[in-house]
């Protein structure tokens, strides 16, 4: 129930925040808000407290993970975006990361591997992203509808597929898990509004938000059975902030975004 209770009320609002904020600094801030762990990281502490530090500690492997299947899925958008509209880019997309996550299910689980993996993909990824359409699109008044409909695509996604995951199995649950719903929905919207340049900028947000997301399972991934539920996510938090703080500057400055 807690869980249900989380999804219903943080989701709304993470999403509407993040549209706020790509109206105010650009569709790149909306997608690099929502690389943080904001309902994984809950729902980790949840299994962590209720199956246990051993079971939480491997499901977040598998969401560390998750961030390599984040990247396929931002790449297949952007480059889709170029010619087609968004519904070809998220079925492509969608198609990338079922892809990644078929790979990942049968690769070997060790955490420092998978972090070494995802830091490699998402720079990878940053530094192939098109740049075409990296200019931005002519301002569009907004529909009055535009941001609760996101706040409810988003929650019935979250929902429904969060529901379905855990009769997957702990491992292809934990890699399911990161499938980037928020910037889905952000990006779909941007598209269909705002052209494909507002799209791409949602998606190379995202790549630069997931640092912080890798840094924040990493940490679970190392620390929970050594160190303890309150020790081991106090340090993910912080990690993850820190991380976070910097990515967008950093990655501007190298003209990776």
């Amino acid at each position: 129930m807690g869980i249900l209770i989380l999804k219903l009320t943080l989701t709304p609002v993470l999403i509407g925040a993040a549209s706020l904020a790509s109206r105010r600094w650009g569709a790149e801030v909306g997608g690099w808000l929502v690389g943080i762990p904001f309902t994984s990281g809950p729902i980790a502490f949840f299994l962590a407290v209720g199956p246990g530090v051993h079971f939480a500690a491997d499901a977040s492997v598998g969401i560390l993970a998750g961030a390599i299947s984040q990247a396929a899925f931002a790449l297949a958008y952007a480059w889709m975006a170029l010619r087609f509209g968004w519904t070809w880019c998220v079925a492509a997309a969608t198609v990338a990361f079922a892809l990644a996550t078929l790979v990942l299910d049968v690769a070997p689980g060790d955490a420092a591997v998978t972090l070494v993996l995802a830091a490699a993909a998402l720079v990878l990824a940053l530094m192939v992203m098109p740049r075409q359409a990296a200019k931005r699109s002519e301002r569009v008044e907004l529909p009055w509808w535009d941001i609760p409909a996101r706040m409810l695509v988003a929650t019935v996604f979250v929902v429904a597929l969060t529901s379905a995951a855990p009769a997957l199995g702990s491992r292809l649950s934990g890699l399911l898990s990161p499938f980037p719903v928020y910037a889905a929905v952000l990006c779909v919207f941007a598209h269909r509004l705002q052209g494909a340049a507002a799209a791409i900028a949602v998606m190379r947000g995202l790549l630069l938000g997931l640092f912080s997301f890798a840094a924040f399972f990493a940490v679970l991934a190392f620390f929970l059975e050594p160190g303890g539920v309150a020790t081991a996510f106090a340090i993910a938090i912080a990690a993850a902030f820190v991380i976070q703080a910097g990515s967008l500057a950093v990655g501007r400055r190298l003209r990776l975004a």
